[in-house]
């Protein structure tokens, strides 16, 4: 191959949004000389193939990933650990293996046992998705300007790493490294929480809907339409999160509650210089994501209808 960030064998071990759209981006900067797929449905296997973004498709994982030079699991974190046994007799050595779950600690403990001598585990996880799912979600520029965090272990092959690191540059990302334990608290605030609460409000928006005679859904602006986006990503997907970064979540979930607390003392004493100082300073936060790139002060945030909800961060069903 051209570029060290090339390698002569992909294999995707899940097709749906993130494992399409990492297909579609290689493609995109001839990054890899074949891609080969799994995914568990016959289904997409046949879609992904014709949609052109895998060269091969597998009927099992452990025969997709025979002479892969990097493997790279997109399933829900709750299947890694079953993937990761069935692929460890066909790993080659020398390959590189990663995963894009958004939590980190319990895909270590997951897959680690499964890791041969020989073959370098990188976790992964690119802050990238959208509230769709399957093969044709995915589109080759998701991951452009995105973040994709690596969490190597110790002892962990450096070369591997900055090979992987050029590899995330090639399709677009901007890379970072970081401890598994402190990617698991960051995720908690800035992802898993927001989802969390998202699910609850529009679960209490529908329990209120025969109370309202439907005017919630009718008379939706976009404060709720915003909830409803984060609140449709894959509920399996989601289940996993919090049951695979439970102590993370619920430490946020509980500072999250205190602060709610303070929030309702403000309202009920009617407290205004509190309300003004915390909305002051909130609406600063959103000021400094559009300055860093990561969203846009376009209405509707810039998003298209297709390629809407652009960080909302997503995993995939196989």
């Amino acid at each position: 191959m051209g570029a060290e960030t090339h390698f002569d064998r992909v294999a995707l071990i899940g097709l749906g949004l993130i494992g399409s759209s990492l297909g579609h981006a290689m493609k995109r900067g001839g990054l890899a000389g074949h891609v080969a797929g799994y995914a568990r449905s016959e289904a997409t296997r046949k879609r992904a193939l014709e949609l052109g973004f895998i060269d091969s498709v597998h009927e099992s994982a452990a025969a997709a990933v025979e002479d892969a030079d990097l493997i790279v699991v997109c399933t829900p974190v709750g299947a890694l650990g079953q993937v990761a046994s069935e692929i460890e007799p066909h790993l080659k050595k020398g390959a590189i293996l990663t995963d894009v779950g958004s939590v980190k600690l319990a895909v270590i403990r997951d897959m680690s046992p499964y890791v041969p001598d020989g073959v370098h585990f990188i976790p992964g996880h690119p802050i990238a998705g959208t509230e769709e799912s399957g093969p044709d979600a995915g589109f080759a520029e998701l991951f452009d300007g995105r973040w994709c965090i690596l969490t190597p272990v110790p002892g962990t092959d450096q070369d591997a790493v900055e090979k992987l690191s050029a590899f995330w540059s090639d399709c677009g990302s901007r890379v970072d490294v970081m401890e598994p334990k402190h990617h698991d608290m960051v995720l908690a605030i800035v992802s898993h929480l927001p989802h969390i609460i998202a699910y609850n409000i529009v679960g209490t928006a529908s329990d209120l809907e025969t109370v309202t005679q439907s005017e919630v859904i009718k008379y939706s602006a976009s404060g709720f339409r915003d909830f409803t986006r984060l609140a449709a990503s894959d509920p399996t997907m989601w289940r996993d999160v919090c049951l695979n970064n439970k102590e993370p979540i619920l430490e946020m979930l509980a500072r999250f509650s205190e602060d709610l607390t303070a929030l309702q003392r403000a309202i009920r004493w009617g407290d205004g210089d509190q309300l003004f100082e915390l909305f002051t300073r909130t609406r600063a936060i959103r000021r400094s994501i559009v300055d860093a790139g990561q969203d846009t002060p376009a209405p509707n945030f810039g998003r298209t209808p297709k390629h809407a909800a652009k960080d909302a961060d997503g995993e995939d069903d196989q």
